[in-house]
């Protein structure tokens, strides 16, 4: 089960684990703030839709919260937050390729999110890469 573990060492899996929360707490604070900034990544119509922008705000406390948690002390919530973190930007790489890969997102916007995205995957893996062979799960 995740998060059953503890994660004790601080410096275990920090560089990947620390540059994924700072990743969410800034996309979570664009997100939540002036959705607008992501949203052109995207779709670059003015305005926005009003359903964009009620998305980009409804995750944008999430992954603000996501953030926190990766960013927190040692403990079961961290633990946590890593273990979960490879599910939530594999999904997200999944849809951006996807989105990309139908057109539905033209390609000058869909490759960087596809690039932005898998590299937050690879973050992911690799904290919780750490944290397991630190004996944290």
């Amino acid at each position: 089960m995740a998060g059953s573990g503890s994660d004790t060492d601080p410096g275990t899996g920090t560089l990947p684990r620390v540059a994924l929360g700072l990743v969410r707490l800034v996309n979570g604070v664009l997100g939540l703030l002036v959705p607008h900034v992501l949203i052109r990544r995207i779709d670059p119509a003015e305005p926005p839709s009003p359903a964009a922008v009620y998305a980009f705000r409804l995750f944008g406390i999430r992954t603000i919260l996501i953030g926190r948690d990766l960013l927190r002390p040692p403990g079961a919530q961290r633990t946590r937050a890593v273990e979960e973190a490879p599910l939530i930007h594999a999904s997200d790489t999944a849809t951006a390729t996807l989105l990309t890969l139908s057109g539905r997102v033209p390609l000058k916007s869909g490759l960087p999110l596809v690039a932005i995205s898998g590299l937050n995957t690879v973050l992911a893996f690799a904290a919780r890469r750490a944290i397991r062979s630190a004996g944290g799960r």
